[in-house]
């Protein structure tokens, strides 16, 4: 009797974990977070001079979104906003 039950299944993406593969995420996850990171700065940029009643910028900045992956052509990449 095997000393577990937990049985592996292949990866689903059909990628292994091959090192040409983790530079390729790597650039990817680069490329996503840099396009994010223009379009936050296009959007903070166009309502900057937005206020509220009493003074106060409409539109601020507040952190960030837990990590999350985004389906890619060579499998997901984890991405953190």
């Amino acid at each position: 009797m095997p000393e577990t039950t937990i049985t592996e299944l292949p990866d689903p993406s059909g990628f292994g974990s091959d090192p040409f593969t983790d530079v390729l995420r790597d650039g990817a996850r680069k490329l996503i977070e840099q396009a994010i990171h223009a379009e936050l700065a296009a959007l903070m940029n166009a309502f900057s001079g937005d206020k509220l009643e009493d003074g106060r910028a409409r539109l601020v900045r507040h952190g960030h979104l837990p990590e999350r992956d985004v389906m890619t052509g060579i499998g997901p990449v984890p991405v953190k906003v």
